[in-house]
């Protein structure tokens, strides 16, 4: 909240500060009700009990007014040019359905060197200096956190009800947010990465921890039949579906040859593996636990870009 409250050249623009209680338990109303009072923009809070991080997002679409919605997680600090170079960007880009920012992390302990390879699935997102446009034909979208909508490319693109929900219940089953920006994305509005957008991620030491990364790299890779497949229909699915269980098992392989037994000690490797096999599994696991089992509501009808297995 502290860093909403030191935004920068804002003063022209009309903006809200709003806070989606997502059936926490914590001090969430008592805090918000603490800042009403000094924050130099309106504050309100909204209570929403479905959990799940999807459901939190499709709430601030409903109660939001205005053309161009923000999220932040709890544990994200925007810079403090975060909402006029939302803003600008916006104006610089009107086909843009959705863009991200550029988020930095900050570690209660430091990662070990060789977790590099696999920081960047904690939504740590540095793509350089320039904005870039992601590639409708690249499996490559960027995170929520950070992210910036423009509400009328949401609501025409993403259905009412998706598929995931995000991590709750003790699932890790996660990609939630890819699957609303792939919508976005197939519908033919531009997704693009905005560098002027800074954001630091506050990471706590538990989420380098095995015990967290393991089924939190298993919760990806069994998200991904969807995320892959939106906007697909029947039958292009099915093919696609073929392609992406033979290069699956295909980079499962490799990877057990390359590692050997130490996919069982090295954490990062492991970390790996069970991205890999969870993508393998992943539409088997989304069939049988009925993720699979109706269609999405629809929005307006899409344009889609098949993707090539990554």
């Amino acid at each position: 909240m502290e860093g909403l409250r030191s935004q920068t050249h804002v003063a022209s623009l009309d903006w809200e500060i709003l806070v989606i209680d997502n059936n926490s338990t914590d001090r969430t109303a008592k805090v918000v009700q603490s800042y009403q009072a000094v924050l130099p923009v309106p504050l309100r809070s909204v209570f929403e009990p479905r959990q799940g991080a999807a459901f939190a997002r499709k709430r601030a679409i409903q109660e939001a007014p205005s053309p161009l919605i923000g999220f932040l997680d709890d544990d994200n600090i925007p810079a403090p040019n975060w909402v006029a170079s939302a803003y600008a960007f916006a104006q610089l880009h009107p086909h843009a359905g959705a863009w991200g920012s550029r988020i930095k992390g900050e570690f209660e302990v430091a990662p070990p060197p060789d977790y590099r390879r696999i920081l960047p699935f904690l939504a740590l997102t540095d793509r350089g200096s320039q904005s870039l446009r992601y590639d409708p034909q690249k499996n490559l979208l960027p995170p929520s956190a950070g992210l910036v909508v423009r509400r009328s490319a949401w609501l025409e693109a993403v259905p009412a009800h998706t598929r995931l929900s995000g991590r709750v219940g003790g699932s890790m089953l996660t990609g939630e947010d890819l699957e609303a920006i792939a919508y976005l994305q197939r519908s033919g509005w531009e997704v693009w990465y905005n560098p002027a957008m800074q954001v630091t991620h506050k990471i706590p030491a538990g989420r380098l921890q095995p015990t967290y990364l393991l089924p939190f790299f298993r919760g990806i890779g069994l998200s991904r039949y969807i995320t892959r497949t939106v906007g697909m229909g029947t039958r292009q699915k099915l093919v696609w579906t073929v392609a992406y269980l033979g290069n699956d098992l295909r980079k499962i392989l490799l990877h057990l040859v390359k590692h050997g037994t130490a996919v069982h000690t090295d954490a990062v490797a492991a970390c790996e593996l069970q991205l890999l096999i969870g993508s393998f599994l992943s539409p088997f696991y989304l069939y049988f636990n009925g993720y699979l089992s109706a269609d999405p509501t629809p929005a307006t009808p899409t344009a889609v870009a098949a993707a090539a297995p990554d």
